[in-house]
């Protein structure tokens, strides 16, 4: 299911593949990591990103919730549809040429957690997790809004893909040959996330996300 890209025109900063090229994008990574400080120094096993969201926390929760705003914040997965599987989602990883994503979200309202279980090209071993936790800012800074809180393990399959056969023979890049720029490019897109929330929540719009009438 396609989003409505009129809809994001309005929002200011967002760093999207619609708007900027991958080339420009790893670039902007690769100038905010450390010269001095090689990655896995830095960040071992584990890549974790936060930031304040000024909009409330179960609007955040119900916006991460939903499979269709991943079309929206992240840079490059698109398109999600329902497969065979329940639950499991089919979409588009425009950063992997000829790229399919599968992905299952795992919410729990009560603790106000996001989870994404995805993979690469296959749907048989949801191994890419993306952890996220909405915090009520009055908790943790005593103010309205939002503390975002997203984590990443280097799971083993990182360095290599496990399922080689199911990959586009067009591709040679495999997503863990990105694992040393998680941290910058996740930061990008939790900016995006922030920028989406904040308008629509500042302008009374539905956080949405905002699909095209079929």
């Amino acid at each position: 299911m396609k989003i409505d890209e009129r809809k994001l025109s309005d929002i200011p900063g967002l760093v999207r593949g619609e708007q900027i090229g991958s080339d420009e994008v790893m670039a902007r990574c690769a100038a905010v990591t450390q010269a001095d400080h090689s990655y896995q120094d830095f960040y071992r096993d584990y890549c974790t990103v936060q930031g304040y969201i000024d909009c409330p926390p179960q609007d955040v929760f119900a916006y991460l919730e939903n499979i269709h705003s991943l079309s929206e914040w992240t840079y490059s997965t698109r398109d999600f549809e329902p497969t065979d599987v329940p639950d499991v989602y089919r979409g588009i990883d425009t950063l992997g040429v000829d790229t399919k994503i599968f992905t299952k979200v795992v919410a729990n309202a009560d603790s106000l957690t996001v989870d994404y279980h995805c993979a690469w090209d296959q749907d048989e071993e949801l191994w890419m997790v993306y952890l996220m936790r909405v915090v009520p800012a009055e908790l943790v800074l005593n103010r309205s809004g939002s503390v975002v809180l997203w984590t990443n393990c280097r799971h083993p399959y990182y360095s290599e893909n496990p399922y080689p056969e199911t990959a586009p023979a067009s591709r040679t890049a495999w997503v863990g040959d990105m694992w040393g720029i998680f941290g910058p490019g996740h930061g990008i897109e939790l900016d995006n996330l922030k920028a989406i929330l904040e308008y629509r929540h500042a302008n009374g719009i539905p956080v949405g996300p905002h699909l095209l009438s079929s």
